[in-house]
Parts: C-alpha cells; sequence; structure tokens
C-alpha cells in the first residue's frame, strides 16, 4: 500500500472526516493525472490500496458528512475540500459525487 499521507496545503480540515482527508489529499487532488483519468480509475486505486475498515470508515464519512451538511452540502465541501477537489468540474453536484464515490466502494 502507498503511504498517501501528504494533504494539501490549501485543503482545510479539522480531522473530522480523516478518511475523506486521505482521499483528497492523496488521490483526488491537483496531480490525480498521475493515479488516473477517471474518478472510477482514481477512486477504485484508492479502493484497492485501503483496508475493509477503512471503507467502511470512508463509507461512513461520506453519510456523516450529506447529513450533517444537508442544508448546504455543496457550500460545506467547497469549503473543507474545494481547494483541492471540485466535483462540478468533474460534472457532479456534491451529492452525486458522494453517490458515484459510494457506488465504486462498494462493488
Amino acid at each position: 500500500m502507498i503511504p498517501w499521507t501528504m494533504r494539501s496545503k490549501t485543503m482545510k480540515s479539522d480531522q473530522t472526516y480523516p478518511e475523506l482527508d486521505q482521499l483528497f489529499g492523496g488521490y483526488l487532488n491537483q496531480d490525480y493525472y498521475y493515479i488516473g483519468e477517471t474518478i472510477e480509475e482514481i477512486v477504485t486505486c484508492y479502493k484497492n490500496e485501503i483496508t475493509p475498515s477503512m471503507r467502511q470508515a470512508v463509507l461512513a464519512e461520506i453519510e456523516k458528512f450529506k447529513r450533517e451538511h444537508s442544508e448546504d452540502l455543496d457550500a460545506e465541501f467547497y469549503k473543507i475540500y474545494g481547494c483541492a477537489f471540485n466535483p462540478k468540474l468533474w460534472g457532479h453536484t456534491t451529492a452525486s459525487f458522494f453517490d458515484e464515490m459510494k457506488h465504486i466502494l462498494q462493488r
């Protein structure tokens, strides 16, 4: 497993979502093209390099994020991860991006 511990210096986080931080800091960032060209390729790479318990943790964090920010999902996502990743640039809303990630991670 590749130790992706480097996070974007512009990404804000208080470690509320450590697995999402790892995903955006190490995989879905400005250097994503080293890992893959599509969200499916990138998230699949992440999925293949983490443990089953980490996979469950990131799925739980996705649900927690959606639940805690249901009124302002896009704004909160952008506030925390917007400097590292923007779902709109990939043709998604935050909600549809989370749905795609969940689908990939659950296969």
